[in-house]
């Protein structure tokens, strides 16, 4: 989250991915920065997956990705 807000910062627009299982740990750290930056969250676990399942997930995040990127600019 620190990236993603410091590249708001300087007028970029930013958005990070991260695997479902940080949902929650993502909301927290959120409140306690007092920053919400967008997000986009894919399956998890991703450690694990061939390069194969890694495209496919992020074949269907990166519609979200991209409109996240873009709605505000």
């Amino acid at each position: 989250m620190h990236d993603i807000a410091d590249l708001e910062s300087r007028g970029l627009p930013g958005v990070f991915v991260a695997s479902s299982e940080f949902i929650e740990a993502a909301a927290a750290q959120s409140a306690s920065l007092g920053y919400a930056p967008d997000a986009v969250f894919v399956a998890h676990p991703i450690q694990d997956r061939t390069d194969e399942e890694m495209q496919i997930l992020a074949d269907k995040a990166v519609d979200e990705l991209l409109a996240k990127l873009t709605e505000n600019s």
